[in-house]
């Protein structure tokens, strides 16, 4: 019965560290680029986008192809930074955790 009520606490305390956890993700900003920098785009931890910065070297008419495939670049630049701080954030908490590989956290 003890180690159930230990189990039950220390559940309740990776709930209470997934949650600041989230909270900490979500707050977080994140730059993707590309194009060497002269297309920046900023997202949050929730995958929404808070900036967007292009080097007026970059409008030419003749151009907005190329201009349209660097904003999709960075846009999946930072959404790949925020996708690994994620993943490191959560595996950080649950280091040591005997977790069956592949099932996602949080749940």
């Amino acid at each position: 019965m003890k180690d159930l009520l230990g189990l039950m606490g220390k559940a309740k305390e990776m709930q209470a560290k997934f949650q600041a956890m989230q909270e900490e993700i979500a707050n977080m900003a994140v730059e993707g680029q590309s194009a060497g920098g002269l297309v920046r785009v900023t997202l949050t931890g929730k995958f929404e986008m808070k900036a967007l910065k292009i080097d007026p070297s970059l409008y030419k008419e003749d151009d907005v192809e190329i201009l349209e495939d660097l904003l999709l670049a960075a846009h999946n630049d930072a959404r790949a930074k925020v996708e690994h701080a994620m993943q490191s954030r959560t595996a950080e908490l649950t280091a040591g955790l005997p977790i069956p590989p592949g099932m996602k956290l949080p749940f």
